[in-house]
Parts: C-alpha cells; sequence; structure tokens
C-alpha cells in the first residue's frame, strides 16, 4: 500500500472568521501542491480569542454554516480531506468540534470531551463537553484517522478508544497555551500516545506567541517524522500502514493489555 502524505499547517486563527477561512484555504493549497491527501489544522480554527469570551457564542456556526461549506469547497478544488477546529453552535454554550471534510463534505465530527479547566483557564466557561465514549473516524487510502483535541492528549483513555475503533492514526489538533513546561509536555504526550499505541500521531497547534507550536507528525514507536517550530507554516511526512504492522509485530502492547476502557 503506498504512504499517505500528511500535512500539519500551524497558523493563529483570529477573531476575523473571513481571514481565517481564506488562510485555511491558502495553507490547503500549499499542501496539496506539495502532495498531501490530509490536511491539519488547530483547534478552534474558524474563531478564536484569547482569553475565550462571550463572541464564541456570537461567532458559533452550524456543521452546515460557512465555515464547513468553504472547506469543503477547498477539500474539492484540491482533492484533499481537511481536518480543522470549529466552534459550533449548541445551544447556551458552544461545542469545540473537530470537523473532518473532503469533497463529499463531513466525513467525521468529534466535540472535545475534556474541557481545560487547568492551569488557570477554564474552558466549561463557555463551552459543553461532547459526548462520552464516542470514537469518530475516518478512512484515507487504508488508513483509519481518529480525531481528538488539544486537553483530551492528556487522558491516554481518548486515544484508547479510538484505537479500539480502529485507529491507525490520532490526529489532535490543539491549542496547546504558552507556560512553564507546556513544550516539554506537548512534546512528551504526543511521543506518549504514538508509543502506548502503536500509532502514528498528526498534530496541528496555533503558533507563538498564544500557543508554543511545535506540530508534529509522529510514528509509532515516538519518532518525529517532521515538525515545526514556533512560527507559522506547515510540514508533511508520509504515513504508511506497513511501519505500524511491524512495530506491532515486535511490541504488541494492544494484544497484551489487560484492561479495557470505560466511561464514567
Amino acid at each position: 500500500m503506498p504512504q499517505v502524505l500528511v500535512a500539519v499547517c500551524q497558523f493563529a486563527p483570529s477573531a476575523d472568521r473571513a481571514d481565517n477561512r481564506a488562510r485555511i484555504a491558502e495553507l490547503s493549497a500549499g499542501a496539496a501542491a506539495r502532495g498531501a491527501a490530509l490536511v491539519v489544522f488547530p483547534e478552534y480554527a474558524s474563531y478564536f480569542v484569547h482569553p475565550l469570551d462571550a463572541t464564541l457564542a456570537e461567532n458559533a456556526e452550524a456543521l452546515d454554516g460557512e465555515f464547513v461549506q468553504e472547506l469543503q469547497g477547498t477539500a474539492s478544488a484540491h482533492g484533499v480531506t481537511i481536518v480543522a477546529g470549529l466552534v459550533e453552535a449548541a445551544g447556551d454554550k458552544v461545542a469545540n468540534t473537530l470537523v473532518a471534510v473532503d469533497a463529499e463534505g463531513l466525513q467525521a465530527t468529534y466535540r472535545k470531551q475534556h474541557l481545560y479547566d487547568a492551569f488557570g483557564q477554564t474552558e466549561s466557561d463557555w463551552i459543553a463537553p461532547g459526548e462520552l465514549g464516542r470514537a469518530e473516524t475516518f478512512a484515507i487510502e487504508g488508513l483509519r484517522f481518529g480525531l481528538m483535541t488539544c486537553y483530551d492528549l492528556r487522558f491516554p483513555e481518548v486515544a484508547r478508544t479510538l484505537v479500539d475503533a480502529g485507529a491507525d492514526v490520532l490526529v489532535v489538533p490543539a491549542e496547546w497555551v504558552r507556560g512553564p513546561l507546556k513544550e516539554h509536555h506537548w512534546t512528551t504526550l504526543l511521543a506518549a500516545r504514538a508509543i502506548e499505541n502503536t500509532t502514528f500521531v498528526v498534530a496541528a497547534d496555533h503558533p507563538a506567541p498564544i500557543g508554543i507550536g511545535r506540530s508534529q507528525i509522529i510514528d509509532p514507536q515516538g519518532v518525529v517524522l517532521a515538525g515545526l517550530a514556533s512560527g507559522e507554516g506547515i510540514a508533511l511526512a508520509g504515513l504508511d500502514s506497513s511501519e505500524i504492522e511491524r512495530v506491532r509485530a515486535v511490541n504488541p502492547v494492544l494484544r497484551l493489555r489487560r484492561y479495557a476502557v470505560v466511561p464514567r
């Protein structure tokens, strides 16, 4: 089976929704020109302010709104699948949602389960948590990709739930806020999720000064195949299912584990 070329696009979404869509279209075109089949953008790609505030609800969109419609048009124009973070309308609060979109439309939708009520922040003031235990995946050329978001990375059960649903690749859009040791936590946790699940990990973050950057594509042994520093940019790497098979043959941790994941 040929490799699936994936791209992480590290950019800084803003409060200008139209500009965010334009930047996504521009970066998607650049990634597609380099051969990418999957283009991954950060969390809150449709709209972002720091700190979060009541304007989230004012700028939230439905799944059939402008953001997803334009993603579909961009995906169709370049023959790619796009994953990006959407501020989704959801009653009194909003949902922190990931969408996977190709030329045919929505292929997967994931709402962040673990909200960032840590390090002095309270995402739950504005965001409603997603449904527990729900594994959202989609396939490209024989590889299955599973969706999770930012703070979910600190909870290994989320990744394991995706692997149990057949995911070969964990896709992790994020807005990993800067702070003491945050770069260390990010890179360590990304590698850990890859190693313990023997999967690829594809993670896209916001750049500095609010995010830390460090968007990465990691192999099933925790080795970084491609990545970025703190600025905006695109990184690409090829994912080969035979590498997963090779690693699992010598390190069959999924087969040997003795615990299941149960929501609480």
